[in-house]
């Protein structure tokens, strides 16, 4: 497979195994002090073109090791890198794939003169194309990791390479273009944090009411007030299977209830599981709509002995994004003690802009219920610690980290720890949340970011924002704060969850067949008052013919694949 083919391939993040994460004695050896025999480079060559064919059966974490593998035995060979960082691509790795392009720039140098030469010989041009394709997948990375003005020094070099690239041209226009609009943005001030007021001014101005023609599910109305019923929720699922939308107001009687109860809550959010309770936990279910009517269908509603926790990214990628955060925030207002829901890293402005939720939410019901959404997104809460009421058997005790109290209890956050070990719960639950968009520092950014990795210690992300880190940073960590184990989503998992860093590290992904590519399993974790997990996973379901990301902006798509 050339490398053109495959750039070309759509993308498919996976989990990535251990063997794929970059060497560090090849990142720190300079070009001069790597030989390579014949041998090694016959054998890396073979390695290669078995990896190409893996990667041609979408088998991206299989391709990686294989890539690695070659990388080991001839990392002079430039193209090995890059394949590595395509396939890092579709992973959804972008830290990892900068580092791994900006290597094989670095082998290969001389290109860039000879293609902006246009040197005529045969042989030097694809060499030439491989550099210019190189820059151009890294400032696509760059816009994955929304660091866009490094993107742009990226499309300035290509078109030093090829000064009559007119797309090129186009997405450096269209890259400057977003700079300048979170300029503005930033130094105006978006009214997002004004949006509830201003939503409830027109409301009581009475310039929202409910359309005349409507004949779907109703809210019950009494003393100048709209209230929610389980029957209300019910016709309002059926009504988005039968492709309708809620009336403008409904969709803001939702949002605001919901709202009225997040603004309430801390950080960090303490539930207890008294005895005959239980609370399934709920990974990134991204606008997957269908497979979350499915989903609920095995986990039942959330009732007074049977909770419910989704644990963040409920919107985008998926093209029914709004049905999905509907449901979720309609169960919020009617059961606000038994339906939880946690921040990930997509309900924040950014993700919105690129993954396709403020498009969706603007063409729905229009721009200032997406202003809505965007402020009600930050008063989401953070983490929730499930606690157990009943204490564990004498053997699981002394096998487990216990609270003060000495009962199991579990950290459940989107992303997972942090930069440093003295963390505590009470910092998390302290942090001034409420109209703040995460940064790409600082503990609302490592809780909604960061990844574990099999390896001690701390490292880069792989996806450029937030960290990595390993077992001895979790078991340090629950240790101070008295935690038996993390629950976190975040990423993809082939079986739906992974259980690691030796039982202390949990992830749950509950959207299977992910952006209809992956061929993923979805789960959900229940768990009981004695602090006991039960897995239960689940297949994709059928959806009606639309694609993942219906309504991000075509230019902006064009930028992000």
């Amino acid at each position: 497979m050339s490398e053109s083919d495959i750039s070309s391939s759509l993308p498919s993040p996976q989990s990535t195994p251990p063997s794929s994460v970059p060497s560090p004695e090849l990142k720190t050896l300079s070009l001069d002090e790597i030989i390579v025999s014949d041998e090694d480079r016959a054998e890396a060559a073979n390695l290669k073109a078995e990896a190409n064919k893996i990667f041609g059966g979408r088998d991206f974490p299989a391709a990686i090791r294989l890539y690695s593998q070659a990388i080991e035995k001839n990392p002079k060979e430039s193209t090995i890198w890059c394949n590595r960082a395509f396939a890092r691509m579709r992973l959804e790795e972008f830290g990892y794939a900068v580092d791994d392009l900006t290597r094989a720039i670095e082998i290969d140098p001389k290109y860039v003169k000879a293609y902006y030469r246009r040197v005529p010989v045969p042989v030097v041009l694809p060499s030439a194309y491989r550099l210019y394709s190189r820059f151009l997948s890294r400032a696509k990375c760059y816009m994955q990791m929304m660091k866009p003005q490094d993107a742009v020094t990226d499309f300035k070099t290509v078109l030093v390479l090829e000064p009559n690239n007119d797309t090129v041209k186009g997405e450096l226009a269209a890259t400057r273009k977003y700079i300048r609009m979170k300029d503005f943005e930033k130094a105006i001030g978006r009214d997002e944090q004004d949006a509830v007021i201003r939503c409830r001014a027109i409301i009581a101005d009475g310039g929202c009411d409910p359309e005349k023609s409507y004949t779907g599910p109703k809210l019950e109305y009494e003393d100048g007030k709209f209230s929610i019923t389980a029957e209300f929720i019910q016709g309002m699922i059926q009504w988005f299977k039968d492709g309708k939308t809620l009336p403008k107001r409904y969709v803001w009687e939702i949002v605001l209830g919901a709202f009225d109860h997040f603004i309430q809550e801390e950080s960090m959010v303490q539930v207890n599981l008294e005895e005959g309770m239980t609370c399934d936990v709920i990974g990134d279910v991204h606008g997957q709509f269908y497979d979350l009517l499915h989903l609920y269908s095995l986990t039942g509603p959330p009732t007074d002995k049977h909770l419910l926790l989704m644990n963040g990214d409920l919107v985008d990628r998926g093209s029914w994004s709004i049905e999905v955060i509907l449901t979720a925030f309609a169960y919020k207002w009617l059961y606000p003690r038994s339906m939880y829901i946690n921040r990930g890293n997509h309900e924040a402005n950014d993700m919105n802009r690129s993954y396709g939720f403020e498009g969706e939410a603007k063409h729905k019901h229009g721009e200032q219920t997406f202003k809505l959404f965007s402020h009600v997104f930050t008063a989401i809460p953070l983490a929730t610690l499930l606690s157990a009421t009943k204490a564990p058997s004498e053997s699981e005790a002394k096998k487990s980290i216990l609270s003060p109290e000495g009962f199991k209890r579990y950290f459940v956050v989107h992303g997972g720890l942090f930069s440093t070990d003295d963390v505590t719960l009470d910092d998390i639950r302290n942090i001034d949340r409420v109209g703040r968009q995460p940064t790409d520092k600082g503990l609302m950014c490592e809780l909604l970011w960061t990844d574990p990795r099999p390896e001690p210690g701390r490292g880069s992300s792989k996806r450029g924002v937030g960290i990595a880190f390993g077992p001895d940073v979790t078991k340090k960590w629950c240790t101070l704060n008295g935690v038996s184990g993390i629950i976190r989503s975040h990423e993809v998992r082939q079986t739906g969850y992974e259980v690691e860093h030796d039982g202390l590290c949990t992830t749950v992904f509950s959207a299977p067949n992910y952006v209809d590519q992956c061929g993923n399993k979805g789960a959900f974790i229940r768990i009981d008052s004695a602090g006991h997990q039960e897995y239960t996973q689940f297949d994709a379901t059928p959806h009606p013919p639309m694609k993942p990301m219906a309504y991000v902006n075509p230019g902006l798509l064009n930028l992000m694949s």
